[in-house]
């Protein structure tokens, strides 16, 4: 199945390059808005929720979009579009490093012991402190030359791990937003998650299923 048109599959590396430049400026703009925000005194009332809160749905987003390549390749033949994963999910572990470190820099003061106290008493904390740590071995081998020394196999195996860190992502936000009574955005999150991981299952049984006994 290929819903768009052959122009639009059929691009120029020229114009591919280009697009990953403006995938790239786009992924940066929410960071610009927070700079902007911040000299103009435009993070409101309480700017260190307004921060936590836009790092975090980032995070949330540009892994969403990581996971969904793949979907949109297939149903789209857009094969241009695994360039851009890479990229997009490394721009989801800046905004999940800076949305951890609004917590520990801006909301604790680097004082480990509360750090650590808030990490075992509040399940939702718990949770994506666990996202931060299988995403760092994701970042450090995001890179062509790790790919050749891993060899494929693994790096593929290796990088799975992000179909564990988006549930655990969309997880963390629905219980920060459960207890504020705000599920509405959670629940669309898990079920375009959920939808996501169930197609990559019912493609590799099909695939599986194809391949001569």
């Amino acid at each position: 199945m290929q819903l768009a048109p052959a122009a639009l599959r059929n691009l120029k590396p020229r114009t591919v390059t280009v697009l990953w430049w403006l995938f790239l400026a786009l992924a940066c703009l929410p960071l610009l808005r927070l700079v902007v925000l911040g000299f103009t005194g435009g993070l409101g009332a309480n700017p260190l929720e307004f921060i936590t809160h836009s790092t975090g749905d980032w995070t949330l987003y540009l892994f969403s979009l990581t996971l969904a390549v793949t979907p949109l390749r297939k149903l789209t033949g857009l094969n241009w579009l695994v360039r851009m994963r890479r990229m997009l999910g490394l721009m989801a572990f800046f905004y999940l490093c800076l949305h951890f470190t609004t917590f520990v820099w801006f909301d604790h003061f680097f004082d480990l012991g509360e750090i650590w106290k808030d990490i075992l008493k509040r399940p939702f904390i718990t949770v994506g402190v666990i996202a931060l740590l299988l995403s760092i071995p994701l970042a450090l081998t995001s890179t062509n030359g790790m790919v050749r020394r891993l060899g494929g196999k693994r790096w593929q195996a290796l990088h799975r791990l992000v179909y564990l860190i988006v549930p655990l992502g969309v997880l963390h936000y629905w219980w920060d937003k459960a207890g504020k009574n705000l599920i509405a955005q959670p629940l669309l999150f898990a079920v375009l998650v959920g939808l996501m991981l169930v197609l990559r299952l019912v493609w590799r049984k099909g695939r599986a299923a194809a391949r001569p006994s």
